[in-house]
């Protein structure tokens, strides 16, 4: 019997000893979560999808100074014959080409407006970068707040739970009376009340985490050091008005707008073009001829002069526009220098504020019980410990989102600058392969590398 026994246990200890033991669940860092909404951003993508559109109106402007080729084919059946012993059927092909060239300069502007466009787009999807970035730590930030109120608020509803068991046996004793049971009741009441409405501020915090990041969040872990910033106010406007995406867009946008001036005066300028076409019938007969065509506007009902005059306009709004941005991206900095160091500050008080009232709870609460305080003092010294807690996790969410804002309106919050390690996207890539307007050929095939890379 005791042989069969040990069969027995030895197979038991077999069996457990095969059972998985399910490893640990490695907790989602703040650099996890932003690298996976910059991998999972439809933002990004989009914008990423107008920077190749602006691309390819370089390649558009270039393509005006290229010759143009083109082709014709013509049949005609005529009833009756238009001259008597002809054929009634007469038909033709043919190629025709044009070449620009002399326009005033217009091409040439255009082109150059076009390339200043593109770094503007650059910049701009540089700023949608920011604006994903930033929204990702907030979401981050703020889950975990959540999370650790409605754990705060668990913990509450715990502890005056007791405080009604201890008041409603004391009250069976006669020690304090009916009031004293109620207030608990009361608190209790409240306690729940706050936690239904911690765990709803949750729940809409765990959707916009899904939104700005690209899943729900599982275990997070506390976000590690403050990142990097400046050491002075006036070092960040410095650098904010020097690096800032938003700055660097206007800029270029400007410089287009200089330009397109003087496309606009270009238009009014003669234009100068070779033209050469060949054909050949059905017959066999051929003809060709090549030739120059110059000629310019005289009078065109003052569409010129209107043009002339709105490219003016847009450009001095766009020279506006960048003193109005350089005003903002000051402003942001201040902001944002501001609450960071108002999180600080708060912080600091809240944890002088945790250790006073847990001294006071303790205190209380053990005068409580000799008679010297009521309930309400135990209730009232409770929930300040709470408040008190429940703050302190505000102000490091605050102080760290605080941290992000001003690292983003210093123009700072990229993936290069964090070093998330993840493959970023080469803006040059697709303009490099289209800026020279390619069509077939070798060029036209290092372009579909590079869509196939984009994986368009």
């Amino acid at each position: 019997m005791q042989m069969v026994l040990k069969r027995i246990f030895a197979v038991w200890i077999l069996a457990l000893l095969a059972i998985p033991v399910p490893a640990a669940v490695r907790a989602e860092t703040l650099a996890d979560a932003l690298v996976s909404a910059y991998r999972n951003s439809g933002l990004i993508e989009q914008n990423r999808a107008l920077l190749r559109a602006a691309d390819e109106d370089v390649a558009t402007a270039v393509s005006a100074l290229r010759p143009m080729l083109s082709y014709s084919a013509s049949a005609t059946y005529s009833e009756p014959a238009r001259q008597p012993g002809t054929d009634r059927l007469s038909a033709s092909i043919g190629l025709q080409g044009k070449l620009l060239l002399y326009d005033g300069g217009a091409s040439r502007h255009a082109i150059a407006a076009a390339r200043e466009t593109v770094l503007a787009t650059r910049a701009g999807l540089l700023d949608i970068e920011q604006q994903v970035l930033l929204r990702a730590v907030t979401a981050y930030m703020n889950m975990r707040r959540d999370s650790e109120i409605v754990a705060l608020r668990q913990n509450n509803v715990r502890v005056i739970s007791e405080q009604l068991r201890a008041a409603q046996d004391r009250f069976d004793v006669g020690e304090v009376t009916r009031t004293d049971v109620a207030l608990a009741r009361s608190r209790l009441a409240q306690a729940r009340a706050g936690l239904a409405a911690a765990k709803g501020a949750l729940a809409a915090s765990r959707e916009e985490y899904k939104a700005a990041i690209g899943h729900y969040p599982k275990t997070l872990a506390p976000p590690r050091g403050l990142p990097g910033t400046a050491r002075s106010l006036e070092e960040a406007r410095g650098i904010a008005l020097s690096a800032h995406p938003q700055v660097k867009k206007v800029q270029h946008e400007v410089a287009a707008a200089e330009l397109n001036v003087k496309r606009a005066a270009s238009r009014m300028k003669p234009q100068l073009k070779a033209t050469a076409q060949v054909a050949v019938d059905k017959d066999g007969n051929d003809s060709s001829s090549i030739g120059l065509t110059f000629g310019g506007p005289i009078y065109q009902g003052g569409q010129l002069s209107a043009l002339y005059r709105k490219a003016l306009a847009q450009r001095d709004a766009a020279r506006a526009g960048l003193h109005l941005v350089g005003l903002n991206v000051a402003q942001g900095v201040g902001n944002a220098w501001s609450q960071l160091e108002v999180a600080r500050a708060q912080i600091t008080a809240s944890d002088q504020q945790i250790r006073a009232a847990q001294v006071a709870f303790r205190g209380v609460k053990e005068e409580a019980t000799l008679g010297a305080r009521t309930t309400l003092d135990v209730l009232d010294a409770e929930q300040e410990l709470l408040d008190a807690r429940a703050s302190r996790v505000s102000a490091v969410t605050s102080q760290y989102i605080a941290a992000y804002q001003l690292l983003s309106a210093m123009g700072l919050l990229t993936a290069d600058h964090l070093k998330l390690g993840v493959p970023t996207y080469d803006p040059a890539a697709y303009y490099n392969a289209v800026q020279g307007a390619p069509a077939t050929g070798a060029r036209g095939k290092r372009l579909d590398a590079v869509m196939k890379a984009l994986g368009k």
